[in-house]
């Protein structure tokens, strides 16, 4: 009776072996599959896509900052901004006091005022000289008549007094008076000769002037210059930073006083390996992660590709031709400008990490045609 009990039992046993065994074989076929159709699917999204992505976490948020400080030193009279406060371009940031200088510009015009007046009285000189060169030029046609008559009647009386018919003393006299119209021509001739060389030293003395109130006209545009630039203006709208200045300070030209940061103008500078640039070209769309903004994929565009690697623009260039060298690979920055909503803009400030992806399948192909013209 137990033998017959048992025998179902071992005829279970032997049918649920076989069908055990095709169970497995069939999984794992179906885990071989699905091994080789990923493979294949990520076979094909490297050859087709994934080779062609270029990523780097080397990569920061930037912006073209500008510095604000003054041309002119001076006492700061009045602050208008305050630490991270939004501006406008053109709004006013720091007056300086402008008293000193205002003055300077004042004393100029006085300078351009006083020589100009000069230049009335020169002028009423030159009105006058020409009334005393009229005056000597008659004097001179009068001497010219003077001597004229002396001249003729020299002429007249020498024949009578050499024949005796008039005395010698009249003739002498006539002689004498010819030869006081010649003097008296002569200092006629001088006179004219005199005042036209006053009147133009007197238009000499005009051009002279002239000169001087366009040298004070310079100094009254340096003046207004400088006063204008006691005034700071913001030449872009951004965002006030590292504000340092303070109502009473004194400052220097050229002193740091605090930086406007153009936030609505900030793009990305991502250093990619020299491995890496070698599809990348101005244009290609570009995927960003920023790290401050972990669940936002933020748009982008290559921009622009640096002319060198960072290390040649560093203020101490590598040398590599010593003994000792050991190849680095050397990093390219690449600008890419952001295309980002408002909304994800204004969360974006400079300095932030972010890792980049630059879709490069538009040069795909580019190097081996290269390779095969270098051929």
């Amino acid at each position: 009776m137990a033998d017959s009990s048992n025998e179902p039992e071992q005829e279970t046993d032997r049918e649920a072996g076989p069908r055990s065994r095709r169970r497995l074989r069939l999984l794992l076929i179906v885990i071989g599959a699905a091994i080789i159709i990923a493979g294949g699917w990520w076979y094909y999204r490297h050859v087709t896509y994934g080779q062609y992505m270029q990523s780097t976490d080397n990569a920061y948020i930037a912006a073209d900052n500008m510095v604000v400080s003054p041309k002119v030193a001076g006492y700061v009279e009045t602050v208008f901004v305050s630490e991270n406060e939004e501006v406008g371009a053109g709004e006013a940031l720091v007056q300086l006091d402008l008293r000193d200088y205002r003055a300077e510009a004042q004393r100029a015009r006085a300078q351009i005022a006083a020589t100009l007046a000069g230049a009335d009285t020169i002028r009423s000189q030159v009105n006058e000289q020409d009334a005393a060169i009229r005056q000597a030029r008659a004097q001179l046609t009068a001497a010219r008549a003077a001597l004229a008559l002396a001249d003729e009647q020299v002429a007249r009386y020498r024949p009578l007094a050499t024949t005796g018919a008039e005395p010698r003393e009249k003739l002498d006299q006539y002689e004498t008076q010819a030869q006081q119209a010649r003097a008296d021509l002569a200092a006629a001739q001088a006179a004219v000769a005199a005042a036209t060389t006053r009147r133009a030293t007197l238009f000499e003395q005009i051009d002279q002037t002239r000169a001087q109130a366009e040298a004070a006209r310079a100094q009254l545009d340096v003046a207004e210059l400088t006063v204008a630039s006691t005034l700071l203006r913001a030449s872009k709208a951004g965002r006030i930073g590292d504000l340092s200045v303070r109502v009473g300070q004194f400052v220097q030209p050229g002193q740091r006083l605090m930086t406007v940061v153009p936030v609505d103008a900030i793009y990305v500078t991502a250093n990619f390996k020299e491995t890496q640039v070698g599809l990348i070209r101005p244009g290609q769309p570009v995927s960003l992660e920023v790290d401050a903004l972990p669940d936002v994929e933020v748009a982008g565009r290559v921009h622009s590709i640096a002319p060198g690697t960072g290390a040649e623009f560093s203020i101490l260039p590598p040398e590599n031709a010593t003994g000792n060298f050991t190849k680095i690979v050397q990093r390219v920055p690449v600008r890419i400008a952001i295309a980002a909503p408002p909304a994800v803009r204004r969360l974006l400030v400079p300095g932030m990490s972010v890792v980049a992806t630059v879709d490069t399948r538009s040069a795909a192909g580019e190097l081996e045609a290269i390779a095969s013209q270098a051929e």
